[in-house]
């Protein structure tokens, strides 16, 4: 097992700073979730590092919990009732997603809001070239995953109840304000390149103004793959999911073919051979979204796309840092996350150059 992989992969005693009282929120559980029957027991999923997830073991079933992280916030952040939302649109729709059973936005059951979500029994991958799968396996799910975000980005946002659920229009902008705000409430020490791009992003966004439902963090790890076939079952962890551009999503996920090793624990498919893997070239998994979505002449503005993609991970790995900082990050690991913000905002001002 890789090392990215076992870091990640399980669950573990429930830390410190994350304990609850497991009897109220069995209580809970038994008033809210006809299914349900005790006695409960509860671990803490090792991988994510932003909402604490936890793994519920009951006799009727198994259950993931995902909840705000005690201790201060940035403003915005952690959204958990906005992931059950949108997690129970998608699921009418039979979009891949688990089944929502209850969100509780009261404080009082464990400390801060939370919501319980099935548990899919799949296979998350941790490493993007999918060591122990076969060429035609490696095809046959990379190609899944294309489709998954080519009907994510297909859906009427409207008829799913989500008009309200973000501001069509401006996309860019937005963001652009969000994370650069985001980054300054966090900021541990000054970066050149992104104050860079910080000035650069604004005056450069192009003109394409689509919106659709976007996910924020489309990428492999995020997903539970079928126990045997190459299938998306379900896709987890919608904490930034909102009503914005579909190619701002699309090339986020794009960066798998594009991040080196900047010490954030993969190196993604960047300098693979791909052919030899079964994975598809960047090109021609681009060309594959843009006839799934209806885009006959293909991404104008990529190096625009990639700088903003790469300003944006810079940030919410700021952001990562600072919770360090104020000591409320989930993850053990989340300490890498400081190093990991000049190399990926120099990144980013080298394809701004390039645009």
């Amino acid at each position: 097992m890789s090392s990215r992989q076992e870091q990640n992969s399980g669950t573990r005693e429930v830390r410190e700073a994350h304990r609850f009282d497991v009897a109220r929120l069995e209580a809970y559980m038994e008033s809210h979730i006809e299914s349900f029957r005790g006695p409960l027991t509860v671990a803490e999923f090792k991988g994510g590092q932003s909402n604490p997830t936890y793994l519920l073991e009951g006799a009727s079933d198994r259950y993931v919990m995902r909840r705000k992280p005690p201790g201060k916030l940035l403003k915005s952040a952690h959204a958990v009732d906005r992931e059950y939302r949108v997690i129970s649109a998608l699921y009418g729709a039979d979009f891949p997603v688990p089944r929502p059973y209850a969100l509780c936005e009261e404080d009082e059951v464990i400390g801060t809001m939370f919501y319980i979500m099935e548990y899919v029994e799949g296979r998350i991958f941790w490493e993007l070239d999918l060591p122990n799968a076969s060429p035609d396996g490696r095809a046959a799910l990379y190609d899944d995953v294309n489709n998954t975000i080519a009907r994510l980005h297909s859906f009427d946002y409207e008829a799913l109840g989500l008009a309200d659920f973000g501001k069509p229009g401006n996309y860019f902008a937005r963001q652009i304000a969000r994370w650069s705000g985001q980054y300054r409430a966090s900021e541990t020490v000054a970066v050149k390149s992104m104050d860079a791009l910080m000035e650069w992003l604004p005056e450069n966004i192009p003109e394409d103004d689509s919106a659709s439902l976007v996910h924020g963090d489309f990428r492999l790890d995020n997903m539970v793959v079928h126990p045997t076939r190459p299938q998306v079952i379900a896709v987890l962890d919608w904490e930034l999911s909102t009503i914005g551009h579909p190619l701002a999503d699309f090339t986020y996920h794009l960066m798998a073919w594009q991040m080196p090793e900047v010490g954030i624990g993969s190196t993604g498919l960047l300098g693979k051979d791909l052919d030899a893997l079964g994975i598809p070239d960047e090109d021609s998994y681009l060309q594959r979204y843009c006839e799934r979505t209806g885009r006959a002449g293909g991404i104008d503005h990529r190096n625009f796309y990639s700088a903003f993609n790469f300003f944006r991970l810079a940030a919410i790995l700021q952001g990562i840092a600072g919770r360090v900082r104020d000591g409320t990050a989930a993850s053990a690991h989340a300490e890498q996350a400081e190093a990991s913000v000049a190399p990926l905002a120099d990144l980013g001002w080298k394809h701004a150059r390039l645009h």
